[in-house]
């Protein structure tokens, strides 16, 4: 009996390892993708950011901290506080105005759900840059909301909107929205109706059942919408750079520039690193919110 037993273990062995050898079959193109365009730039990105320039801008692969220590310029932290805030921003704007439209598709019937999920993903049937000139046209001085505004009569001169915080914050939120609505969507899609109406026959109104009951229950749609917006909102450079024209740069922009214009590519690379440090915090508080969420 024994040895039957043996005798099964033995002749499942090769199957077991041949399905082994396909599953790593199967990922081989994932995973030299991941090591050709993330795993060795990165570490070159790293390697680059240790090293220095010449005179005539050509890197030296020597090792020094020195371009680490500039980065904790007040010029390059007021930058980054920037860039962080115009992100946070941004992130609670579309947390604001997310939420009640993902809430409504979510418990809309499902062909009213099917086609407001159609007009949240229209905006990515086009370019974000000709979305994002659509808005340059819109908000600058002979546009359409100063033409609006000087018609009504409600100023006399136009607005300065465009080149400006507000420009910025409004081009992100603008174009990340969508990342903010479809998370919250799936988690209000999942919501239990027998939940809020216990609350109900419990006494609570609308106001409490909200905020005790289905925000919690939606937090990890919440929590997966900042982090899809957050992270990448901070390193934007091309809606910055369009909207912002320069004149409130962002930590994007003061590496690209580093990069083409200043040709300190060891700045620039140790300004990147510590932008992926940022991420890496972000992704970890967010997704540590996100697990939290799930327990409770």
């Amino acid at each position: 009996m024994g040895g039957a037993a043996f005798s099964d273990t033995a002749a499942s062995h090769p199957a077991s390892a041949t399905a082994g050898w396909k599953a790593w079959l199967l990922l081989a193109p994932l995973l030299i993708w991941l090591g050709v365009f993330v795993a060795l730039p990165t570490a070159l990105l790293i390697l680059t950011s240790f090293s220095k320039r010449d005179a005539l801008g050509r890197v030296i692969y020597d090792f020094t901290l020195e371009n680490y220590l500039n980065s904790f310029n007040p010029t390059w932290l007021t930058i980054f506080g920037n860039s962080i805030f115009y992100a946070f921003l941004a992130t609670v704007i579309c947390v604001v105005v997310g939420y009640p439209a993902a809430y409504t598709i979510g418990r809309a019937s499902p062909r009213v759900r099917h086609l407001l999920l159609t007009l949240v993903m229209i905006p990515f049937w086009t370019s974000f840059l000709i979305r994002t000139y659509a808005w340059i046209s819109i908000l600058s001085e002979q546009g359409l909301a100063n033409s609006l505004l000087l018609a009504s009569r409600i100023f006399t001169d136009p607005l300065p909107m465009m080149y400006t915080p507000f420009s910025i914050v409004l081009g992100l939120v603008y174009n990340y929205l969508p990342f903010m609505i479809l998370p919250i969507y799936t988690s209000v899609e999942k919501l239990d109706n027998s939940l809020i109406e216990a609350a109900y026959d419990l006494g609570a109104g609308p106001m409490r059942a909200f905020s005790r009951v289905i925000i919690p229950l939606t937090k990890p749609g919440i929590a997966a919408g900042a982090l899809l917006v957050f992270v990448p909102a901070i390193a934007m450079y091309a809606i910055t750079t369009l909207m912002g024209g320069g004149s409130n740069p962002t930590i994007g922009e003061v590496i690209q520039n580093q990069f083409t214009k200043a040709r300190n590519q060891p700045f620039g690379a140790a300004l990147g690193v510590l932008l992926m440090l940022l991420f890496l915090v972000s992704f970890l508080i967010l997704s540590r919110r996100k697990n939290v969420a799930h327990a409770a």
